[in-house]
């Protein structure tokens, strides 16, 4: 009975998981939010711009569906950087460049809310710490902080 009720639970976490469409992992941040995925990306576009980031790219699957005619769930990637950021890291890594711009994800959930999602820079920029070291390093925790403070905005009910 134990094993039947683990195995319940686990395939109920599963389907959440799947419904809400991401699911923690090493590296992310994942903010589940009671805001819909059109106000979500709106908050997170203001966000950006009140930190004096900038919008560098955007990509939506579900917008590109939506002009063939399909429908899928609401996804926006968000790319976000400053020239500032970029000069110090390439200053500190020139491979690390490929990274840049840093993305947020906003995804429309089963049940009309939106999840805002992001990889911290600090795991972003993990593997180029041996070649970028302390600056890359301090670089990486600074954008973290930026980024936490984006999110904590554009989450925020307003």
């Amino acid at each position: 009975m134990r094993m039947l009720m683990c195995f319940m639970v686990m395939m109920l976490a599963a389907g959440i998981a799947r419904a809400d469409g991401i699911a923690a992992r090493e590296g992310w941040q994942v903010l589940p939010t009671s805001l819909g995925y059109d106000e979500l990306v709106e908050n997170l576009q203001t966000a950006v711009k009140a930190e004096g980031m900038f919008l560098v790219t955007q990509a939506s699957a579900s917008s590109g569906a939506k002009g063939r005619g399909l429908t899928i769930a609401g996804n926006r990637i968000i790319g976000v950087y400053r020239n500032d950021y970029a000069v110090r890291m390439l200053e500190a890594s020139v491979a690390a460049g490929i990274e840049a711009p840093i993305r947020f994800y906003v995804t429309e959930t089963g049940d009309g809310t939106a999840t805002l999602s992001w990889k911290t820079p600090s795991f972003v920029f993990a593997p180029y710490m041996d070649e970028g070291g302390e600056p890359l390093a301090e670089l990486a925790a600074e954008l973290d902080a930026v980024f936490q403070t984006i999110a904590g905005r554009a989450v925020a009910s307003r």
